[in-house]
């Protein structure tokens, strides 16, 4: 690929900031100018050639309003010109572009893969998004060890091995990753953990694990369990139950009945794993099905996950910006942005002809390296799956629009009691965590009009506060929150990045704390001068220290309200708290856990891991290699001349 510079890019990542009215009508500080967005589409139009290719719109502040992709860029984008042939929506997006960025590809299949590619990265307020904070979980079984491991599995896939997936829910995942260890009886320790063991864990005591680690199974034996793993995997599950019958029948002719026991509850779990499939999807192999649903201007898209014939579970997504888009181009564009991450399977199955389809399917191709089909099901098992497929999307809306109802009016009950103007569309919630002022940690989480922006949260390792201070860590976090508007005049910093919480005001900020907290927080925002522009509540709990739901919300000029128990807009922001409570806990638990594993040594430079183990395995503590002569260091196994000289400087430095 090579780029056309029409501007520089820029990476506002997670800027699910706004509902799809507030993203559509306010992207831009500036004022809508057809004329002006106008000029700047014709002037990119002019050095345009007939290629394939993905084209940004970018407003004034640098912020992506739009990608699309075009066989031709400069048919596609001197559309743009002729605004009476627009719709309001483009027409919109028109006059909010201020310039222009380019990117041409070797074809237009490869240029549909990068438009979702840079949708997913920039969050474009007027393209369909797919809204989903998680990566999807996996199963691993991995080669890169004589006795495999099976493990879950997020993120790249760099480490070798098969990948199983995608699952929708770290739930579903789990609970067949906890069947198969029954089943097939594969170690899920680390490495380390499996190399520093003399006898077995507790796992081979509950029967879910076969000890390779004290030689409890030969690797031959081992190898047999990771075929049958890979081959129940891979949607040959009758030919293990098989093999399971029949060495369970042996057992119990010879007299064997421990092991016949054994092979029985193994079998019990394969049964058990089939019969959690709700869906049947038998002889439908490796294949993903998709349906949607509209109702009151929103979109639900449910996806079923079949691998191997079997039902992995399945999420139903709810795409944003959907407003003046058709249905079926809805479905393409959500199929392509969750592909992005995911790899697309020989089959999938839709409930409408998709445009563009074709080319879908060879985009498709190209990521998975083999043919992938996308078709209509009309009889058979087939049709019954897509209904199923159709009514879970018709019930997912429904729950979403009576949700969606119900957050609307705690909404507005909050702007009401918070005495604000309007209902908070961006609510940031904050709160710190430490032990007696050690491994202190603050942290932001982010509310929109539809739940949690969990892509918004923020973790900041307190540095400069001392003690057990909370005011001054509230201080410090405020500051290093807001310190891109310290120009002050309400317009973020040159630091700020465009579109990214940092050039973001919230609408309503709740501090977890009282008096002395809220404080903290007005001294910050008023050095910025932007104390005005945001709301700011404390929670506090009252009586009883909270335990009657009696919390005491303080406003900056002193007054205090209290909320009758059991209302639910005291349950809605109870939530919010404890949501904040939930993350700062969780930041500050595995800040202590780092801290507790690290090492003396880990502060020597150039000396690594294997270096570390050998000194910690010859010597016993950190201490003794501190306090080993460079005689001694040098007759560690493993450890060089050099390395002891390194490790012996480092401790004598100027001794």
């Amino acid at each position: 690929m090579s780029k056309t510079p029409a501007g520089t890019p820029h990476d506002p990542r997670g800027a699910e900031r706004f509902n799809e009215e507030r993203a559509a009508y306010t992207v831009s500080s500036a004022q809508p100018d057809l004329e002006g967005g106008v000029a700047a589409i014709r002037e990119t139009v002019r050095v345009l050639k007939p290629v394939p290719g993905v084209y940004r719109m970018v407003d004034a502040r640098g912020e992506v309003l739009y990608v699309g992709k075009a066989r031709s860029l400069k048919a596609r984008v001197a559309n743009y010109t002729q605004v009476a042939q627009l719709s309001g929506r483009l027409q919109r997006m028109v006059s909010q572009t201020r310039s222009m960025e380019i990117i041409t590809t070797n074809s237009e299949a490869e240029a549909l893969l990068l438009e979702a590619q840079l949708i997913k990265r920039f969050r474009p307020a007027f393209n369909v998004l797919l809204r989903d904070d998680k990566s999807f979980p996996f199963i691993l079984l991995r080669a890169d060890h004589a006795f495999p491991r099976i493990q879950k599995h997020r993120g790249a896939r760099r480490a070798k091995g098969n990948y199983y997936g995608p699952f929708a829910s770290a739930g579903s995942v789990n609970t067949t990753l906890n069947a198969l260890q029954k089943l097939f009886l594969l170690r899920s320790c680390t490495d380390s953990f499996f190399n520093n063991r003399d006898r077995p864990c507790l796992l081979y005591q509950i029967k879910r694990c076969s000890a390779p680690c004290v030689g409890r199974i030969s690797e031959p034996d081992y190898d047999v369990l990771v075929r049958q793993a890979k081959d129940f995997l891979a949607g040959r599950s009758g030919q293990v139950q098989a093999d399971l019958e029949r060495q369970m029948a042996e057992a119990a002719a010879n007299l064997d009945f421990e092991t016949a026991a054994m092979l029985r509850d193994r079998l019990r779990a394969a049964t058990f794993i089939q019969g959690s499939q709700a869906i049947n999807a038998q002889g439908l192999g490796d294949a993903d099905v998709f349906a949607l649903a509209a109702k009151n201007g929103q979109m639900t898209v449910q996806a079923f996950f079949i691998r191997g014939g079997q039902n992995w579970g399945h999420r139903a997504f709810f795409p944003r910006h959907t407003a003046d888009v058709e249905e079926a181009q809805v479905l393409a564009d959500v199929m392509l942005q969750f592909y992005e991450e995911v790899p697309p399977p020989p089959t999938i199955l839709v409930d409408r002809e998709l445009p563009e389809r074709e080319l879908i399917e060879a985009a498709l191709s190209e990521v998975a390296a083999r043919k992938v089909r996308i078709g209509i099901p009309e009889r058979g098992d087939r049709r019954k799956l897509m209904e199923q497929a159709q009514r879970n999307a018709v019930d997912a809306l429904d729950r979403r629009l009576a949700e969606t109802g119900t957050k609307a009016r705690l909404n507005r009950e909050l702007a009401e009691f918070l005495e604000l103007d309007t209902p908070p569309q961006r609510i940031e919630v904050y709160d710190n965590s430490h032990i007696q002022g050690t491994k202190a940690v603050g942290a932001m989480i982010v509310a929109g009009p539809e739940g949690f922006e969990k892509g918004q949260y923020r973790k900041f390792n307190i540095r400069e506060a001392q003690s057990n201070d909370d005011f001054a860590m509230m201080r410090e976090v405020m500051t290093r929150r807001f310190r891109s508007f310290a120009d002050g005049d309400g317009e973020p910093g040159a630091d700020a990045k465009p579109g990214g919480h940092e050039a973001i005001l919230p609408d309503l900020m709740l501090i977890d704390g009282g008096k002395g907290q809220l404080s903290s927080v007005m001294r910050v925002l008023e050095d910025y001068g932007i104390a005005g522009e945001v709301a700011v509540v404390g929670i506090a709990k009252g009586p009883n220290h909270g335990r009657e739901g009696r919390e005491v919300f303080h406003f900056p000029d002193g007054r205090e309200k209290m909320l009758p128990p059991g209302s639910p807009l005291l349950f809605h922001l109870q939530n919010l708290r404890d949501e904040v409570h939930r993350y700062v806990i969780g930041a500050h638990r595995a800040k202590r856990s780092q801290a507790i594993t690290a090492s003396p040594l880990d502060e020597i430079p150039g000396i690594g891991p294997a270096r570390k183990r050998a000194l910690l395995l010859h010597f016993g503590t950190a201490s003794k290699v501190r306090a080993a002569a460079l005689e001694d260091l040098q007759r560690a196994p493993g450890v060089s001349a050099t390395v002891a000289r390194k490790v012996y400087d480092f401790y004598h430095a100027g001794g």
